[in-house]
């Protein structure tokens, strides 16, 4: 059983080694759920300023766990999720415009490997590291592009349903035998509706992004600590990047 692992994020066009990896394991991921393409997904972000990468690692670095992504809105490149439902619900490219000035993003591609399955590597540890570094670069919201699987997890990190688009804020992708559910975190910095305890490990690596810590995946009873070493820290940023004014 894996007992410690560590995550660490970088911009994209900082490590294309880790990119490539990144890639290769979330398409092995799709492609075991019955998934050989996915019209949001491709690998042009490696290649995109805008784009941080989140991984998820043995302590060697050797293996690759899981991942996420955080895509800043940058004004240039839509965001996956843009692409993924323009074509069925133009209101998408308003919701992001309307909260680009504030900086806004999208956390995506998340995935875990089988090897660590059931122990919230991709669910929640990477997706806490991808929130808290979001606010690290200058975002203020988010949004995410759910499984029915996921859903939850994002509700936990404060994520809300975007009801008015879709039906109630569900769509047929990335097929049609497949729902996904568009959520937003609306205040990444004070995370009003984020659950206190994850709210407060949130704030903590926003606060301490380098940080040794154990770690207990909250929706598996009896589910086995896990020593994780972050390092979210992104150097050469600057928190008004991505604050695009029409």
């Amino acid at each position: 059983m894996i007992t410690e692992v560590r995550i660490r994020a970088f911009r994209a066009i900082d490590d294309p080694g880790s990119c490539l990896r990144f890639i290769e394991g979330h398409k092995k991921v799709l492609e075991n759920h019955g998934i050989n393409k996915v019209t949001s997904s491709n690998d042009a972000w490696a290649s995109q300023r805008s784009v941080f990468v989140v991984v998820v690692e043995s302590t060697d670095g050797a293996r690759l766990f899981g991942g996420a992504r955080v895509h800043a809105s940058d004004g240039i490149h839509p965001l996956p999720i843009e692409n993924a439902l323009g074509p069925l619900d133009l209101n998408i490219y308003k919701r992001v415009r309307d909260h680009q000035a504030d900086g806004t993003g999208e956390l995506c591609g998340l995935w875990n490997s089988i090897e660590v399955a059931g122990l919230g590597i991709g669910a929640i540890f990477a997706s806490r590291a991808a929130l808290a570094l979001s606010t690290r670069v200058g975002l203020t919201t988010i949004f995410s592009l759910c499984s029915p699987v996921t859903v939850k997890f994002s509700e936990w990190q404060g994520g809300k349903v975007i009801s008015d688009i879709g039906n109630n804020g569900t769509f047929y992708y990335p097929k049609l035998d497949l729902l996904a559910t568009a959520v937003f975190v609306k205040d990444l910095i004070q995370l009003p509706d984020t659950a206190p305890l994850e709210k407060q490990r949130i704030e903590d690596l926003r606060k301490y992004p380098k940080q040794v810590t154990s770690e207990t995946y909250p929706f598996r009873k009896g589910s086995p600590a896990i020593q994780i070493d972050y390092n979210i820290v992104i150097p050469n940023t600057d928190i008004n990047e991505f604050k695009i004014v029409p």
